[in-house]
């Protein structure tokens, strides 16, 4: 249930039972028309608080309690302001609605992919690798054109639970609240949940929080991509697959992705100079340009599937 109140839908501009479904419907349509805001996103000062309060705690020793105090510090305290402050009727509704338009990077995500398949299309490698740098940590310098295309096609089908389901999952459960504390905390695992010396302990609490936030979204997301693709494969790849994938939640959303779209993925990478063993996923041909757009397609797909199904749950409980 959204984290509001049956007296404050009252004067709701929908049925209270219609709130979710519609609300998630315009926040959707709203990052598909808009983007992401080029000017003054939120996300951008929260980066910079974040940023400041990090160079604060990490330092000295309990690393790991530190970042766990600094997560809180940062995600708490926007959370409950956000739960306790949306007003009532109509400027609540849509507060809801912006929150969830700001949490969602559903458009972002689409044209840094379609960028990178335009890029190989005209046969300019050296663009589609700088393009596809900007969506993955590997080294893409000496990727061909192969590598490129397969390491899109990953970070479409990973980032398509971080940037719009893991959105709509917290957004369905606690309305715009909801959707605020993922992307929040989404947003401090990518500034701190990494293996290095300077985060390997600050950043635990993060990479943690973040898994358990997106356990059931990431299962979900499988789900969805297995169900508007090629079903069988998806669901064989996720069941024997997923759990060699070093991420808990990452296996299951690329190996179901993987599976569905008919391709390889996986294998060898270079990550900051050394070469990574990764395994495989999927079991189909090697992944190419043209499975770029089936992607974005199957992401697209696996969101009107998640809108129906909110409606339905709307429309059975008016």
């Amino acid at each position: 249930m959204p984290i509001v109140s049956s007296s404050a839908l009252i004067a709701a501009p929908v049925p209270a039972a219609l709130f979710l479904p519609l609300a998630a419907l315009l926040g959707v349509g709203l990052d598909r028309l808009c983007g992401e805001p080029r000017r003054w996103h939120p996300l951008v000062g929260f980066g910079v608080l974040a940023g400041a309060v990090e160079r604060r705690l990490n330092v000295g020793g309990t690393r790991r309690l530190r970042g766990l105090l600094a997560w809180s510090l940062l995600v708490l305290p926007a959370f409950v302001l956000a739960a306790w402050s949306i007003p009532s009727g109509v400027p609540g509704w849509l507060l809801h609605v912006l929150l969830l338009y700001l949490a969602l990077g559903g458009r972002s995500l689409g044209e840094h992919a379609s960028r990178v398949a335009d890029d190989l299309a005209a046969g300019d490698l050296l663009q589609a690798r700088q393009h596809v740098g900007w969506m993955v940590s590997r080294q893409t310098d000496n990727l061909d054109a192969g590598g490129v295309a397969s390491a899109c096609v990953e970070s479409t089908l990973e980032n398509g639970n971080d940037a719009v389901f893991g959105a709509l999952f917290w957004f369905a459960l606690l309305g715009g609240p909801g959707a605020l504390l993922y992307r929040l905390a989404n947003t401090l695992d990518a500034m701190w949940g990494y293996r290095t010396h300077r985060f390997a302990d600050f950043g635990w609490a993060a990479a943690r929080l973040d898994d358990l936030l997106n356990f059931l979204p990431a299962r979900l997301t499988a789900l969805s991509y297995a169900l508007c693709g090629r079903t069988r494969g998806a669901l064989r790849c996720w069941r024997k697959q997923a759990a060699h994938w070093k991420s808990p939640n990452a296996g299951p959303v690329m190996a179901a992705g993987a599976g569905s779209l008919g391709v390889a993925l996986g294998g060898a990478a270079c990550y900051e100079g050394r070469l990574e063993e990764r395994p495989p996923l999927g079991d189909g041909r090697a992944a190419g340009g043209q499975d770029i757009a089936q992607a974005l397609a199957l992401l697209r797909r696996s969101v009107w599937l998640w809108l129906a199904v909110l409606l339905c749950l709307g429309l059975a409980g008016a």
